[in-house]
């Protein structure tokens, strides 16, 4: 099952950890919100549950909380 809304979140580097992206996406409010719903298994990395708040993400990685999806876009992807 897919999700045809996924939204685009360009970053200013090549990698971006977890936590910096669920701030970055406003897919959370602070560091502490990303932490409990990352240790909660609550948020997945393409498709899988990741509980590693400092998981590095590249170019086309998706995560997926709350039934909200994104996509990293990178400048070197550009």
């Amino acid at each position: 099952m897919s999700n045809p809304e996924i939204e685009e979140i360009p970053i200013r580097d090549d990698m971006i950890r977890l936590g910096q992206l669920l701030k970055l996406a406003s897919l959370v409010e602070d560091g502490v919100e990303a932490a409990e719903l990352i240790r909660n298994g609550l948020v997945k990395v393409n498709g899988e549950i990741d509980d590693r708040r400092g998981r590095q993400l590249h170019h086309g990685d998706t995560v997926t909380v709350n039934g909200r999806t994104v996509r990293i876009l990178t400048p070197a992807a550009s």
